[in-house]
């Protein structure tokens, strides 16, 4: 079964980091509900703006916990496909 991670842009300009097993379509529309409450649900409308498929479910983990703990600008290059920025903005942080 795939699994995904995936960036929702929320109402107010910020950014959730989220992962999912199976259908990613189901889950969206299960945020932009507010089914789950919480975070997103105080801040709908949200937007996908990037999403990346696993066949793990534990890879697509990994890479939610790292990518939350990125800055906005790096979040912000991986979203724009800017690959090649990522290290460049990791080392900004570091400093």
């Amino acid at each position: 079964m795939d699994a995904w991670i995936y960036i929702l842009r929320c109402s107010d300009g910020s950014y959730y980091v989220g992962s999912t097993r199976g259908a990613l379509e189901k889950r969206l529309a299960e945020h932009q509900s507010g089914a789950f409450g919480g975070y997103t649900a105080a801040r709908l409308p949200v937007a996908l703006v990037f999403s990346e498929r696993f066949v793990r479910v534990e890879d697509a983990i990994a890479a939610e916990r790292q990518i939350k703990g990125w800055s906005r600008a790096k979040k912000e290059a991986l979203i724009a496909g800017r690959l090649d920025l990522l290290p460049r903005l990791a080392a900004r942080t570091r400093s």
